[in-house]
């Protein structure tokens, strides 16, 4: 069994095996035949492949930063981070989690099939750290064996649903159609991002990051990459700086010169992004096509929700702009914890770049390059502050060093641990079953025009 359950929990939280198997089915569904089906297979598999290479490059070049940073300004305190708390918390809930995502994905393609919100998630990491983090909060709650399964699974589904949906409007105003979603538990900061956009719009016609108009000389900035890899070198060397050789020769590099190691690091970053948004149009160009077998056959007019990074080749600039601004949140709200005298949230590099960039790119859309600015910022404080009302409902793993980071984890989190607290388990059971009514409501059903 427990053989089972991990293959399960690999299967699952692999998007390349998850996505290429939708992709699949999809294709099958439409009669493609063999060839188109194994292009459109295979290109979706490689894609997504693609994208996670460039993630994990990502990965390993803002690790450092962050190391860096912590001893440039000799900060300790939580640093969120969801693979960290996941690996923690599997030792003793993977058993739970594994069956809370399979029933939680059931769950999900259930509510699309029957409600109103056509949205199938197929970000399988970030499920499965949902999925996690029910697992110790339902257990913390109160509930035992199957009742914890069950609740875990049908609120898993509802935030696999409701997550896309808040975003949704954003996502049609970027994009120009309503063809894919976004799957990706930040919704609740990407969505504020976008509102606080269009508040700080003006009444001026905006101005997108990707028509910044950079004096001649400066033409070469026009080039993504280009102004990705010297905004990243020019970060790097700075905190370099302040961490010193000693740390960085000694802790980091392996006796590499620090600021040659910090040049290579920050080439690293902009290599990592450019492989993502080649993996992004890869993707989008097979996996669209071949999920309108899945909304003609299984579930009609739904809509793929894929990873964020589906939304970085719409405004690269936003990208930068998105992940400079929200670790300036990160940093601003530290300041404001060490003077409250609170836990005090570091900033999580990897986080603040994905859901920081993310919110810049819709920040963007809604309000050009000042909602890039102000709308990511806002979202570098709230992923900040959540983490510290999280804390609390996790039990003894709300102790550990790290815990997780985005702003969908600390609104469920925070929901779901409150009713336990204040209300018991059986408040939670009845959350569910109303959010399960209210989205069952046919709401804006056009009405036949009778001749």
């Amino acid at each position: 069994m427990e053989g089972i359950l991990s293959l399960l929990v690999d299967v699952m939280s692999e998007p390349a095996i998850l996505v290429a198997s939708i992709a699949l089915v999809g294709l099958l569904a439409q009669r493609k035949n063999l060839s188109d089906t194994m292009k459109g297979t295979t290109k979706t598999f490689v894609g997504f492949l693609v994208i996670a290479a460039g993630a994990g490059l990502l990965e390993r070049a803002l690790s450092p930063f962050g190391a860096m940073f912590q001893e440039a300004f000799n900060m300790t305190g939580v640093v969120p981070n969801n693979e960290a708390i996941v690996a923690l918390a599997l030792t003793e809930y993977g058993s739970n989690t594994a069956l809370i995502m399979f029933f939680g994905m059931v769950v999900n393609i259930l509510i699309a099939r029957f409600t109103r919100f056509k949205y199938i998630f197929l970000t399988g990491h970030h499920t499965l750290y949902m999925a996690c983090m029910l697992a110790i909060i339902m257990a913390v709650a109160g509930f035992k064996s199957v009742g914890l399964i069950a609740v875990g699974a049908v609120a898993l589904g509802i935030i696999m649903t409701l997550s896309p949906a808040i975003v949704q409007p954003f996502i049609r105003k970027l994009t120009g159609n309503d063809n894919v979603a976004l799957g990706h538990f930040s919704a609740v900061g990407y969505a504020i991002s976008g509102l606080v956009g269009k508040a700080v719009k003006g009444k001026k016609e905006i101005t997108s990051t990707e028509k910044i108009d950079f004096p001649k000389g400066l033409g070469f900035l026009r080039d993504s990459t280009v102004s990705i890899a010297l905004t990243m070198t020019v970060m790097y060397i700075i905190v370099a700086l302040f961490a010193g050789p000693t740390f960085i020769e000694g802790e980091l590099s392996e006796g590499t010169n620090f600021l040659v190691y910090s040049f290579i690091e920050a080439g690293n970053f902009a290599a990592g992004v450019f492989i993502i948004l080649s993996g992004v149009r890869l993707v989008l160009a097979e996996i669209v096509p071949a999920f309108k077998g899945i909304s003609t056959k299984l579930v009609p007019n739904a809509k793929p929700a894929l990873d964020v990074p589906i939304i970085f080749t719409y405004a690269p600039n936003a990208v930068l702009i998105g992940f400079f601004s929200s670790f300036m949140g990160g940093v601003f709200s530290l300041v404001v914890m060490t003077f409250a005298g609170s836990t005090i949230i570091l900033p999580g590099v990897v986080p603040h770049f994905f859901t920081g960039a993310a919110a810049g790119v819709l920040g963007n859309a809604t309000g050009g390059v000042r909602g890039s600015i102000a709308g990511s910022f806002v979202n570098g404080i709230i992923i900040s502050f959540l983490p510290i009302f999280l804390l609390p409902v996790l039990g003894e793993l709300g102790f550990a060093n790290t815990t997780f980071s985005d702003a969908d984890f600390g609104v469920s989190g925070i929901f779901f641990g409150t009713l336990a607290n204040y209300a018991g388990p059986i408040a939670i059971v009845i959350s569910l079953v109303v959010i399960l009514a209210l989205m069952a409501i046919p709401f804006g059903k056009k009405k036949k025009v009778q001749q």
